[in-house]
């Protein structure tokens, strides 16, 4: 396995983690964030960048090389497949992830769980949303990415069924797909 390099869809939602992270900092200065499949970090420190404080992010990955890459950076991190190494004690603000959403048959060349979500796509993001209300403080928020090549049908029902709320914060077109950042809140 590798870590995953920051592209496109990481820089695009970096930019909304920071204006996030602000606006949650203003209600709650020292609130507390997860950066799920942390990666190189991007995410984390776009938050750090936001105020928040090293100390209240904890970065967790299912690769052991970005572990260590994070807590070389100074973070708290976490090597779990997704929530199972996170104690469900823990309660979070804001819930980052920029999840594997590749569908098998997009990813021909690239088929690590940092870019494939499962043979559609969207499987990895299931399992995660099945879990992530149970880790959100009452007010908490859960930042997403996905791509056109994304399956939506059983994510939005999923959502619906956690009882989270979806908006749409910024869409990007490129030129072999669109992304999106989703911002999904308690209803």
């Amino acid at each position: 396995m590798s870590i995953y390099n920051p592209a496109e869809d990481s820089l695009l939602l970096a930019k909304h983690v920071k204006i996030t992270a602000r606006e949650i900092l203003k209600e709650n200065p020292a609130a507390r964030v997860l950066d799920m499949g942390a990666g190189s970090g991007i995410q984390a420190e776009a938050c750090v960048d936001a105020g928040v404080k090293k100390e209240n992010i904890l970065c967790v990955d299912i690769d052991k090389g970005a572990v260590k890459l994070a807590k070389k950076k100074g973070f708290n991190a976490v090597k779990s497949d997704l929530f199972s190494n996170i104690n469900k004690k823990y309660k979070f603000n804001l819930i980052i992830f920029n999840p594997p959403y590749l569908p098998e048959d997009k990813t021909k060349y690239d088929l690590g769980k940092d870019t494939t979500g499962g043979r559609l796509g969207d499987e990895t993001i299931l399992i995660f949303l099945k879990q992530a209300k149970s880790y959100l403080n009452k007010n908490g928020k859960i930042m997403i990415v996905l791509s056109s090549f994304t399956p939506r049908g059983r994510i939005e029902k999923e959502i619906k069924k956690q009882s989270l709320k979806c908006r749409v914060l910024e869409t990007q077109n490129l030129f072999f797909e669109k992304l999106e950042v989703w911002m999904l809140e308690i209803k």
